[in-house]
């Protein structure tokens, strides 16, 4: 694997670009359609922010990460989550040695660049709540010591929706957590066209070189990309417009819990990547508002007569979007 501290120093602005549009186009050789979800990853590199990947099987989750996987020369580790892993299977866990008489920690599949966290809902909450400090932190603690994981390090969740017997719904706590929460959905009809076209032709998911996906982006154009996102301009106004939007998921007769400063830290975030990538020096409300609801949907927290009346997250995030006053 490339030495990323090396390839840091070497890595521009214009390279890391160039490189993460790349990623894009690698990961459609593999995944048709899902251009939101293809977009939201790249954006938490950016950020250096964890996915939640929500969709009904086989729409191709899975694939979708492990395409990025493999267009990042870094390393990747899955965890498939099941009712019966524990804690140690994640973080990993203290082993005796006979021959020196002593406990040596084997550290779990956490410690990775790019984690798939597969149906993270399939798990008891123990096992859930392991990945908590990982993913605030990036370090694991064991024995009172602290060891930090690399660098990057992004978790991409995924679940199901529609499936709740023997599932474990992911606290509140560990949902805020995720930058974003995606909804991948069913592709249109002329992405299952290309689908099964491709199939037809015979495509192999799970032979991802065949199919010519590449190494095009290194930890260091991610650091690179990085470093530039955090030169994009935040004028005053749109950093109030944040808090504003912010406030208002707090203040809705719909809203029982709305985003916490987390969350509206997170929104500008995004929206500054979001600026980045699109070749823009200075932020806008409109990247606030293009980011808002994959990174607020999942913080709101609605009233069971919300619900009943049949409101959502997202529609009670369109209104609250329409109503705030933009600055000019």
């Amino acid at each position: 694997m490339t030495d990323s501290v090396n390839v840091s120093k070497e890595v521009g602005a214009a390279d890391a670009v160039a490189a993460l549009g790349a990623v894009r186009h690698e990961i459609g050789k593999a995944v048709v359609g899902n251009h939101n979800a293809v977009l939201y990853l790249v954006l938490a590199l950016l950020c250096e922010g964890h996915v939640l990947l929500e969709g009904v099987p086989g729409v191709a989750k899975t694939l979708l990460v492990r395409a990025l996987s493999k267009s990042l020369d870094v390393e990747y580790a899955r965890v498939q989550f099941t009712p019966d892993l524990m804690p140690g299977d994640v973080t990993g866990s203290q082993i005796y040695d006979p021959h020196s008489a002593e406990f040596t920690f084997r550290r779990g599949p956490v410690f990775t660049n790019l984690l798939l966290a597969d149906e993270i809902n399939r798990t008891p909450p123990k096992t859930q709540s392991s990945l908590l400090e990982a993913m605030e932190e990036r370090q694991v603690s064991v024995d009172g010591q602290a060891l930090l994981l690399p660098d990057p390090f992004v978790v991409v969740a995924t679940q199901n929706p529609i499936e709740q017997e023997g599932t474990y719904p992911l606290p509140e706590a560990q949902l805020d957590r995720f930058l974003f929460k995606v909804d991948v959905e069913l592709p249109g009809r002329d992405d299952e066209y290309r689908i099964l076209e491709r199939h037809a032709a015979g495509f192999d998911p799970r032979d991802l070189a065949a199919a010519g996906v590449e190494a095009v982006a290194t930890a260091g154009h991610i650091k690179a990309a990085r470093k530039a996102v955090t030169t994009v301009t935040l004028a005053p106004q749109v950093i109030a417009y944040t808090v504003d939007v912010a406030r208002a998921t707090r203040l809705s007769p719909a809203v029982q819990h709305g985003a916490s400063p987390r969350g509206a830290t997170a929104l500008l975030k995004a929206a500054r990547a979001f600026a980045w990538l699109n070749g823009r020096g200075y932020v806008t409300p409109d990247d606030v508002k293009a980011v808002a609801v994959p990174v607020l949907r999942h913080r709101l927290f609605l009233r069971p007569e919300a619900e009943l009346d049949g409101a959502t997250p997202e529609a009670v995030l369109a209104a609250l979007l329409h109503g705030v006053p933009v600055p000019v």
